[in-house]
């Protein structure tokens, strides 16, 4: 059987959505930081993460940041300082470009912690990120990474989605978008269902992805996180996959999530995304070994 794969991403703690992890956070941990020596991606994290953004990138496995549920594999130096790296350049770095570093210094999750192996919940299901009440995310599979050949519908997948997902749920929780989204598919979001549900199922009843049919805030922010990491050839492909009425659809939720960004954090969507794709192209010329 293949196992179905899902992101799983942040959760508003009021309504408890099913498809997004929420690690339970044991308080005592069976690994001793007292004797730890600070090596120079330790400092490289300071200035770059926590003087710059102030974010702590937690790279050394630490038990009681993670779930029991899963069967873990600590991430390897390496692969760690390569997605330090892409995560500032990729995500980071674009939004203080676009909104400023005060913007993303408040409002990012203040811990990135990083897992070598990926984690698969009770069904079976490969867990792409968790996050906790917009405070902390969780990175899986990061030693799968091939820093020497960069593949960014890899990084996509596994990452940067994720992270752009993640942030637009904390931007929403902030500051409400208009309900008129809600009331445009309103009868066929699927909750747990949603699992079952192809792509292009999904795309010809007016989602995006089939997670954006979970329901509606999960709907919005998998339009945008979609909409600005991927291309517009990519766009217009599901586009004609969906159809015309149910495309028309999605263009007015894309319409809504374009209003939202420039009128609540004057951002514009489609700089944003431009910005995003820009970097995507300037990744492939990155160090991602060297510590400057």
């Amino acid at each position: 059987m293949k196992a179905k794969y899902i992101a799983l991403l942040a959760c508003s703690a009021l309504l408890g959505f099913t498809a997004c992890d929420e690690d339970d956070i044991d308080g005592k941990s069976i690994f001793s930081n007292t004797n730890r020596v600070e090596n120079s991606f330790d400092k490289w994290l300071k200035t770059n993460y926590v003087d710059t953004y102030n974010i702590q990138f937690q790279y050394r496995y630490t038990d009681k940041e993670t779930s029991n549920s899963y069967n873990l594999v600590p991430a390897t130096l390496d692969q760690s300082i390569a997605l330090a790296k892409l995560t500032k350049f990729l995500w980071l770095d674009v939004y203080k470009e676009i909104a400023g570093e005060t913007f993303i210094k408040t409002y990012c999750p203040k811990v990135i912690t990083v897992v070598g192996s990926p984690a698969y919940n009770s069904k079976g299901e490969i867990v792409l990120g968790t996050a906790e009440g917009g405070v902390k995310i969780t990175l899986y599979n990061v030693n799968s990474l091939d820093y020497e050949n960069i593949d960014v519908d890899f990084l996509n997948y596994w990452f940067f989605k994720t992270m752009h997902h993640e942030f637009a749920h904390i931007l929403h929780q902030t500051k409400s978008y208009t309900t008129d989204f809600n009331l445009i598919t309103p009868d066929s979001y699927q909750s747990t269902s949603w699992v079952n549900v192809t792509d292009k199922e999904a795309l010809q009843m007016g989602y995006i992805t089939p997670y954006a049919s979970n329901e509606f805030q999960e709907d919005f922010v998998e339009t945008l996180s979609n909409y600005v990491t991927h291309d517009q050839a990519w766009w217009d492909e599901r586009m004609e996959i969906a159809g015309i009425d149910a495309a028309a659809l999605i263009q007015k939720k894309l319409d809504i999530v374009r209003d939202y960004l420039k009128g609540q954090w004057s951002i514009n969507l489609d700089e944003l995304r431009a910005k995003v794709l820009e970097k995507y192209e300037e990744v492939y010329d990155l160090d991602l070994t060297t510590l400057d």
